[in-house]
């Protein structure tokens, strides 16, 4: 299923035409009604448009306004911003409401941005997220993925954005910076690392250790595949921060478990378990927990307790996303 949406923000309505041949206007929700200098693409494997006959697509008129535009730039604004979509079109899709709300003055304008997702590629990060750790409960062969067209793919998603016209990419995915480095080879522009962001975030917070003369003590809360690609740590201890990660016994017994119990859909079971998990990195003297994972960051309620001792590479990647802009601007 493809989907793109080329609207009028003025109106907050965009022309939908769906594979079975019915057609209409819709008012946009929040998420997607869109400043004018933004465009939100669904593309296929190929990196082009797909046609209007699968699945959902832009009218044959906004198609055609779209195309007619300079090939080597969509937007000119000097602080665009390009964004590939990660695992889940859900996930990327709060990552952009974050965008647009914390950056809007006037709760109408916000930084332009493009936003590019591909199912082919959601699919390939999910499966090797997937593949990253043993399942408790079903023993089915994994498909494997090769992760050279994972960084293929994902090179291709920035050449594009470049071609946009996007002055920085950003990646609102853990997994897919597993291949930050070779992603970035080549690049014209910049791209965020959403450890270096949070790093950075907590060096300004001037927080103090827990244990007198000992380092800072972070906390990584993530997936397996996360973990043991081993960035997030690689970026805290560079930045003067000691990473504290899960033992072998709590990942065994509880973080898994608790990826488990979201599969089955026992929310309750899994967040509990998420809490356990939570709590036995913040008795070992730890400042905050770092989440790096989406699922368990959204298991917590807002008002959880916990919930405010973690904090989000997602939101630090947003938050530096803006600064950037706002610099571009001054």
């Amino acid at each position: 299923m493809y989907l793109q949406i080329f609207n009028n923000p003025s109106h907050g309505l965009a022309h939908l035409c769906y594979s079975s041949r019915v057609s209409c206007r819709v008012r946009l929700s929040r998420v997607l009604a869109m400043p004018p200098s933004s465009v939100l693409l669904h593309m296929d494997e190929s990196n082009d448009l797909p046609k209007p006959k699968k699945g959902f697509c832009l009218s044959e008129n906004s198609r055609n306004s779209l195309n007619s535009l300079p090939a080597d730039s969509l937007l000119r604004q000097a602080n665009t911003v390009g964004i590939i979509g990660g695992v889940s079109t859900d996930s990327t899709l709060k990552f952009v409401k974050k965008l647009v709300d914390w950056s809007s003055n006037d709760g109408k304008s916000s930084l332009p941005f493009v936003l590019c997702s591909d199912p082919a590629l959601n699919k390939e990060l999910l499966l090797y997220e997937e593949n990253s750790y043993p399942s408790l409960y079903h023993r089915e062969e994994s498909t494997p993925v090769d992760p050279k067209l994972i960084v293929e793919n994902l090179r291709n998603k920035r050449r594009y954005l470049e071609r946009c016209g996007a002055k920085l990419i950003l990646m609102p995915c853990h997994i897919a910076h597993i291949w930050y480095e070779e992603v970035c080879e080549g690049s014209l522009v910049p791209l965020l690392h959403m450890g270096e962001c949070i790093a950075k975030e907590l060096q300004e917070a001037k927080m103090k250790p827990l244990e007198a003369g000992n380092p800072l003590r972070v906390g990584v809360m993530a997936t397996s595949a996360t973990l043991s690609a081993g960035f997030y740590q690689e970026k805290l201890q560079s930045n003067g921060f000691e990473a504290v990660l899960p033992d072998k016994a709590t990942m065994e017994h509880t973080v898994i478990p608790s990826i488990e119990a979201m599969k089955r859909k026992d929310m309750e079971g899994a967040r509990n378990l998420l809490r356990i998990a939570l709590q036995v990195l913040l008795v070992q003297a730890v400042n905050v927990v770092m989440l790096g994972s989406d699922e368990m960051r959204d298991l917590l309620p807002g008002d959880d307790p916990l919930l405010k001792k973690c904090v989000d590479p997602m939101d630090a990647l947003a938050r530096s996303a803006i600064k950037w802009a706002e610099n571009r601007c001054s």
